[in-house]
């Protein structure tokens, strides 16, 4: 008798285990850090919609390149009640990680939420910015229970290519993003292959998208459950898209933007095809409509001719960053952030140009940093500084080297500027050898 009530206790547990027990987690609130079961040190933020979670819900897996995983749902809770989403962004995960470091990362959050939620098992998706659009993709690729994944800033993993994959995939960029070439390419690759996809433009730089645009890639994956068969077809659901799509492609086509116009052509057929072959069609034959306009062909030449250009600036920069030419790059710099505040149709160019910039001025810096060529290292922190004055992680730079000169208040008034552009690495900072050194005369660290 004994055992047999072992070996009931222990198919209780099991079942506990697999159909989860929820956590009383409180609706409609963003909880910053819920600590993972199995390794305190991993974290997540979450936020389940007002409805709760007494139903199995779907949910994305969000991945900022800084570990802030509260920021994208504090930008995207009103999605969530729209659509019915739990959103969940990794603390862990964050540029600089490797991929087993990665996995580890996802394997806590994925075991940790399955077990404490009610998640809709096929409904499962991942997204994320810059570097975090990067980890989503990976994700995606090593485990195949993620439905989607929506990339913003950024495509799939180096060296992983395009082709046809268990996923659908979104791409999400700024005009002004220097990522967006990338994009656009992957965008091309994924034409040849049976993936479902689409790339959404908006008018900004690398940043995570305006909730405007990321109401679109949600809507998406509505889309693609529906075609899947994961959920019902909604009638309603489709006309009112569709009537936002044509809205919205009539807006593009009054004001001349022609390009525009047959991308969000693209995105509706993406969504459409195989759920309503009438509307898809409309859409396949307005985009063959505009595309025949002249009109669209030179805004098409125009745009293409630009992206070479932009590919030979970066080429030409590349020469120039093995040598110190302080003059040439305060010049570049200032010429750039010049034309940016035109209205010139070169702009969104000069906006990645910028970018792509700071991203390598950045990369040099951390090189240097870390080898310690500290003279060379504040040339390059100084061009990161002018080039992309708003980015914390300047700052920090320029801190940790005043710290290394033995310069307390010029690392303190750095470090200062660098929380006040959004820096929250607390633990990085108290971690770095030459703050520990001056950590009596810095407040910062207190």
């Amino acid at each position: 008798m004994g055992m047999q009530i072992l070996q009931y206790l222990r198919l209780l547990l099991v079942l506990y285990i697999h159909t989860g027990s929820p956590d009383p987690f409180p609706p409609g609130k963003i909880i910053d850090a819920v600590l993972c079961k199995n390794d305190p040190s991993q974290s997540y933020a979450l936020y389940i919609p007002v409805k709760g979670n007494k139903e199995a819900l779907p949910v994305i897996y969000f991945f900022d390149p800084h570990g802030d995983g509260a920021l994208p749902l504090k930008k995207y809770r009103s999605l969530a009640e729209a659509y019915g989403f739990i959103l969940i962004g990794s603390n862990n995960s964050k540029n600089g990680n490797d991929w087993p470091t990665t996995e580890n990362i996802w394997r806590h959050l994925s075991e940790d939420t399955r077990a404490r939620l009610k998640i809709n098992s096929d409904r499962i998706y991942t997204g994320g910015f810059s570097g975090g659009a990067k980890v989503a993709g990976y994700v995606a690729l090593q485990h195949k229970e993620v439905k989607g994944v929506l990339a913003n800033g950024a495509g799939l993993p180096d060296g992983i290519p395009a082709g046809d994959f268990n996923f659908t995939f979104t791409a999400i960029a700024g005009k002004g993003d220097m990522n967006l070439t990338d994009l656009v390419a992957i965008s091309k690759e994924l034409d040849k292959s049976r993936t479902r996809h689409r790339l959404l433009l908006f008018d900004g730089k690398h940043e995570w998208a305006p909730e405007h645009c990321m109401d679109i890639a949600f809507a998406g994956l509505q889309f693609d459950a529906m075609q899947a068969a994961v959920i019902p077809k909604d009638g309603a659901f489709i006309q009112s898209y569709i009537v936002k799509s044509k809205k919205r492609l009539d807006s593009y086509q009054a004001a001349s933007q022609f390009l525009a116009a047959v991308q969000e052509c693209k995105v509706s057929i993406s969504f459409l095809d195989g759920l309503t072959g009438q509307e898809a069609g409309w859409f396949k034959e307005r985009s063959a409509s505009i595309a025949k306009d002249p009109r669209y062909q030179k805004q098409r030449q125009a745009e293409d001719n630009l992206l070479i250009r932009e590919q030979n600036t970066k080429a030409a920069y590349a020469q120039h960053f093995l040598q110190d030419e302080g003059a040439y790059w305060t010049k570049t710099i200032d010429d750039l952030q010049t034309k940016i505040k035109t209205n010139s149709s070169e702009r969104s160019m000069d906006q990645r140009l910028l970018a792509y910039l700071s991203l390598a001025f950045y990369s040099i810096s951390n090189h240097l940093i870390a080898g310690n060529d500290n003279g060379q290292a504040r040339q390059f922190v100084e061009y990161y500084k002018i080039a992309d004055p708003a980015n914390s992680e300047a700052w920090y730079f320029s801190a940790l080297l005043h710290a290394r000169d033995n310069q307390p208040q010029a690392a303190e008034n750095d470090l200062l500027k660098a929380f006040k552009l959004g820096f929250r690495d607390k633990a990085r900072l108290a971690q770095q050898p030459e703050f520990q050194k001056l950590s009596s005369q810095l407040h910062t660290i207190h």
